[in-house]
This record gives C-alpha cells, structure tokens and sequence, in this order.
C-alpha cells in the first residue's frame, strides 16, 4: 500500500517566510504610525498589517511569552525545548519523520507536540503567564496593526473603492469648503 506524503500548509513555515520577516525598522518606524480615520479604514488596515507582518507578530508574540517565563526558569526551559521540539520536528520536516523506518503521520506529530506542550505548561503550572502573555501579545498586535499605516502594496485606501473616491481629493475626510 503506497501512500503519498502531502506537505500540510504550516510545513513549509520556515522556508516559505524566512523571506517574509520585515525589517524591524521597518516593523516599528514611526512615521508609518497614524490613527485609522474610519472603521472602514481600520477594518482594511488589520488584514493587510496582520498579513504583511505575520512572522514579526509571531516573534514579538514570542519575546513576550518567554519574558513572561523569566521569574520560572524550568518553565522557560521546558518553552525552549517546546520551541525546539516544534521546530524540528513539525514546522521545518520537509519529508515525513520515520522512527526505525517507520513513516509517522503528520497529525500523529502535531497530537503529540501539542499534548507535550500542554502537559509542560501543566506541571510547571504557568497558565496563568501564558495566558496574561497571550493577551498582551494579541492587544499589542492588533494595536500595531491598527495605527500603521500598511506597507502592503496590495493595500487598498478603503474597502470601498472608487465608491468613495471623489477623484480630485485624495483626503480621506472628503472634499469639504468652510461655510
């Protein structure tokens, strides 16, 4: 029975985006930062920052989950042995892992990496850090996300398009005259 190894999209993480990490000058300059004028345009700016950013957001998300771990140094181990484990073993495997030359599925893989990260975060008892460290990292991603303005050049001003467009006025205020 031949089977057929397919790829899982998350697979090919690291050498599909290793060209996709922006500079953080980039990432934090801040003449690029300005409050969104409208939903709308807040609604177009999280997709487009969030795409254009995605590893940058993941590293700083990161940073800020192992900072949370520094006052528990087995817990902070035991992370950078889970980062390890799920680097090598899931996201950077071009070909199906065997064990004594025998294939083992990719689901198999992420079940196991998952439960053995759970059970660490259990026994080291630092819920409440990953938690606290999830909830930061979220609040300030969606709120870099929402004041830069995006660097993505398939970024449009406005959902809307040429609806709102007044073709002279490129303000996004309108063309307004003082009475």
């Amino acid at each position: 029975m031949a089977s057929t190894y397919n790829t899982p999209p998350t697979q090919n993480l690291y050498a599909d985006t290793a060209a996709t990490i922006r500079p953080w000058r980039d990432f934090l300059s801040l003449s690029s930062l300005s409050l969104p004028v409208s939903l709308s345009e807040l609604n177009s700016r999280l997709p487009s920052n969030l795409r254009h950013f995605r590893l940058n957001y993941a590293l700083l998300s990161l940073l800020v989950l192992l900072l949370s771990l520094l006052s528990r140094p087995l817990a902070l181990i035991l992370a950078l042995l889970a980062l390890a484990a799920w680097f090598f073993l899931y996201l950077s495997r071009e070909e199906p892992l065997a064990v004594l030359d025998f294939q083992i599925d990719d689901r198999a893989v992420l079940v196991v990496l998952a439960f053995a990260t759970a059970l660490a975060v259990t026994l080291t008892h630092v819920w409440s850090n990953v938690v606290v460290a999830a909830l930061v990292s979220a609040g300030l991603v969606c709120l870099h996300a929402a004041i830069r303005f995006p660097a993505d050049p398939d970024y449009e001003e406005s959902p809307y398009g040429a609806l709102l467009s007044s073709g002279a006025n490129d303000s996004p205020r309108g063309a307004y005259s003082h009475v």
